[in-house]
């Protein structure tokens, strides 16, 4: 019998026609997440699972899929799946390192440079009919090239960042659970404990994972540790950061500006209290927003469950231990 594919989401590229050589496809057809009652019923009779970031892979789900053995997810984080509960099923899950780092990375210096140079605001201000005579004292912004640049989980995306600072001549810090001495060698970037980053960066970017560990990585004494002039750039996963305490420390200028690609809830309701702040960017979870590299994540999360049908290894596999 030929393997039966659920796929949530209509796929870019050429997903589809990878996924057909290995079996038959029940595609989701709105352009929409897919209800959950939708997914938990079709995924009764799934080999394997093609998903996205807002489908939530859990114990529930699992049990209603005695026939699953593969998940691929067309994104690189995989806090919408319970690893663990998947590997105990002997489920090969997959996933999408690598191709989408360096728009991500671009993006991350994109928010940098409009938090520190104020490029909301001063589309703002002419938006707004502002615009007038020529004023010494206009939006004046941070210094971005020979500042000090704290990158927050130094991972492939991490390093990617401070690949663009130091093009920008920044000097590099970094925190995370180990050091990187290739990273270090390479760029010159030094290792601290994220205390000792926040008080020294003038700009820290949140390329972290979400795991229990870093939920709320950016507390409300993390926040009030950064200098008032620091900014603050997130492109990672949005409950790294309180929230809460985001829009305090925004709000009383304990630090100068945000720049967000990620938040908590997401999306945010158009009266969100981040939106009517005028030192805060948010924009809608762009990192992986090419046309090139989605192309390249929805193909290879393809490859990845035709691997994993036919019993090979997959491409990117966040449990290869399923293998034996």
């Amino acid at each position: 019998m030929a393997s039966s594919i659920l796929v949530t989401r209509r796929p870019p590229g050429t997903a589809l026609d990878i996924l057909s050589s290995a079996g038959s496809i029940d595609l989701w057809e709105p352009d929409e997440i897919m209800l959950r009652v939708e997914l938990v019923r079709r995924v009764a009779e799934a080999d394997a699972v093609y998903c996205m970031l807002t489908d939530h892979i859990d114990s529930e789900l699992l049990d209603a899929a005695p026939r699953l053995r593969v998940v691929s997810n067309m994104a690189v984080g995989l806090d919408n799946i319970d690893l663990e509960a998947c590997t105990s099923r002997g489920i090969a899950v997959g996933h999408t390192p690598g191709v989408l780092t360096e728009a991500t990375a671009d993006l991350a210096m994109a928010l940098l440079l409009g938090a520190a140079r104020r490029i909301g605001e001063g589309i703002d201000y002419v938006r707004a009919g502002s615009w007038g005579e020529f004023r010494l004292d206009l939006l004046l912004g941070q210094e971005v090239h020979s500042s000090t640049i704290g990158v927050v989980g130094m991972g492939r995306i991490g390093a990617a960042v401070a690949r663009r600072a130091a093009g920008f001549g920044m000097s590099i810090l970094y925190s995370g659970p180990s050091r990187k001495p290739a990273i270090e060698q390479e760029l010159g970037a030094q290792h601290h404990r994220l205390d000792d980053l926040l008080r020294l960066a003038d700009h820290v970017v949140i390329t972290a994972p979400l795991t229990p560990e870093t939920h709320h990585l950016i507390s409300e004494d993390a926040l009030r540790l950064m200098k008032p002039t620091a900014t603050l750039t997130n492109v990672a996963r949005g409950p790294l950061v309180d929230t809460a305490a985001l829009v305090d420390a925004l709000q009383n200028r304990l630090i100068a500006s945000a720049a967000l690609d990620v938040t908590d809830p997401e999306p945010l309701s158009s009266d969100h209290p981040l939106l009517s702040l005028p030192n805060c960017i948010v924009i809608p979870h762009l990192g992986s927003a090419t046309l090139k590299t989605r192309a390249a994540m929805a193909d290879l999360a393809a490859r990845n469950v035709v691997l994993g049908l036919r019993g090979k290894p997959m491409e990117a596999c966040a449990n290869p231990e399923v293998y034996g």
